[in-house]
C-alpha cells in the first residue's frame, strides 16, 4: 500500500516526504548559502494525525502553521507529514531518522506520540544504531489530541504555542523508554504508562468512543466492569523470585505519572528515573472506584487499602491459570493478552523539553 505525505520543505538528503500538494510558498526555504558553503539548518519533521480528536487535530494544526513559520522558519527546514492510518507514524519516523532529521515532533495525542516513539526503534534496536553515520534525532511533542497525559508529567500546559516555543529553544534531555516483550514477535515500546487487566480493558473499550472526548474513558470503564473478574497473577520483579498477587483488579507500570485523561495513577514515576513505578490494585469492587476515584486522579491512592507500589526496572507478569483473557495495553494502545515482560531502557531517547 502506498502512503503519501505533504512536504513543506525538502530535507537535505533525498527525502522520504513526497510533495502531494504544496503549502504556503513562504514556508518553503532552501538551505542558506553563505560564501559558497551550505549553512546548517535543522531538519524538523512534524508527524500530524489529521483525524485525531475527531478531526480537531488537523484543523488546529492548520491554524498553528503561521505561528510555527514565524518561530522556526528562519532556522529550520520544516517538514509536515500527515498520517494516513494506524502505524503510519512509525514508518514516517523511521524514514525521518534514516534521512538525518534533527527532530521528529508528534502532533496529536498520546496515540500519535506512542507510534512516533515506536518509530525510533527497529529490529529491537534504535534506528540510529543501524546507520553508520551516527546522529541523534530528538523527539518533540505538540499536544493536540484527545489525551495528552504524557505532557502532564512535565507540567506542560496543553497549549501548542508553548510547545512550539520549547521546540524553538531546542533544550534536550534524555528520557527512559519502556519495552514490552511477549511470546515471540517484535518488541513494543512505550513512553507513558502500560497497564494490565481492568484498566487495559477499559482503555480498549474507550478507544471506540473517542468522539466523546475525555468522556470516552468513563464509558470505557463502565463497559469494562461488565462481567469483570479479579484474577490471581504471578509477578517477577527485577529477575527475582516469582510472587503471587491475589485478586488483581488492575496493574499499572508507569514510566510517567498520568493516564486515562488525567488520572495520576503512578505518582512517583518519572521518565528520567531509570525505573518504573508499578502500582497494583487488588480486590477492588466497582463501588471502590466510585468512592476512591478522586484519590486515583489526584495521586493519593497509594495509602488506600489493597493498593501497593514498588519501583522496578524489569517486571514479568503471567496468569497462574492461563486463560488468554487478561488485557494488556501501553500508552492507550491495545497489545493483546498476558504473559508479558516489561523492561526499561534508561535514557533511550533525547527529548526536546
Amino acid at each position: 500500500m502506498i502512503s503519501f505525505v505533504v512536504a513543506i520543505v525538502p530535507m537535505a538528503k533525498p527525502s522520504f516526504i513526497r510533495a502531494e500538494q504544496p503549502l504556503a510558498p513562504d514556508l518553503a526555504s532552501d538551505r542558506a548559502i553563505s560564501g559558497g558553503a551550505t549553512s546548517r539548518r535543522r531538519d524538523i519533521v512534524f508527524v500530524v494525525n489529521p483525524r485525531g480528536a475527531n478531526g480537531r487535530t488537523g484543523k488546529e494544526w492548520k491554524k498553528l502553521l503561521p505561528f510555527l513559520r514565524s518561530r522556526l522558519g528562519s532556522d529550520c527546514n520544516i517538514c509536515e507529514s500527515l498520517t494516513s492510518g494506524p502505524c503510519h507514524a512509525i514508518d514516517i519516523t523511521r524514514e525521518a531518522i534514516r534521512d538525518g532529521a534533527d527532530a521528529v515532533v508528534a502532533v496529536g495525542g498520546d496515540g500519535t506520540l506512542h507510534e512516533v516513539v515506536n518509530g525510533f526503534f527497529w529490529g529491537g534496536k534504535p534506528v540510529s544504531s543501524h546507520d553508520q553515520d551516527a546522529h541523534t534525532t530528538a523527539l518533540g511533542l505538540i499536544p493536540l489530541g484527545t489525551g495528552s497525559d504524557f505532557a502532564r508529567t512535565f507540567g506542560w500546559k496543553n497549549d501548542p504555542h508553548d510547545a512550539i516555543e520549547r521546540i524553538s529553544k531546542g533544550m534536550r534531555s534524555r528520557i527512559d523508554v519502556g519495552v514490552i516483550n511477549g511470546e515471540g514477535g517484535e518488541p513494543h515500546y512505550f513512553i507513558n504508562v502500560a497497564d494490565v487487566h481492568l484498566s487495559a480493558k477499559a482503555g480498549y473499550y474507550a478507544s471506540r468512543y473517542k468522539k466523546f472526548g475525555n468522556l470516552c474513558y468513563v464509558i470505557g470503564a463502565l463497559q469494562a466492569f461488565f462481567r469483570h473478574q479479579n484474577q490471581d497473577l504471578r509477578i517477577k520483579v527485577d529477575n527475582g523470585d516469582w510472587e503471587v498477587y491475589s485478586q488483581v483488579t488492575a496493574l499499572c507500570i508507569g514510566n510517567a505519572k498520568y493516564f486515562g485523561g488525567g488520572m495520576k495513577i503512578t505518582p512517583n514515576a518519572h521518565p528520567s528515573s531509570t525505573n518504573f513505578e508499578m502500582v497494583v490494585l487488588q480486590d477492588f469492587k466497582w463501588y471502590d472506584f466510585v468512592l476512591k476515584m478522586h484519590k486515583l486522579y489526584n495521586g493519593t491512592h497509594l495509602s488506600v487499602k489493597n493498593v501497593s507500589s514498588r519501583s522496578a526496572s524489569s517486571i514479568e507478569i503471567e496468569e497462574i491459570v492461563r486463560s488468554d483473557s487478561i488485557f494488556v495495553q501501553s500508552d492507550g494502545e491495545y497489545l493483546g493478552f498476558l504473559p508479558r515482560k516489561f523492561s526499561i531502557l534508561p535514557g533511550a531517547i533525547e527529548m526536546i523539553c
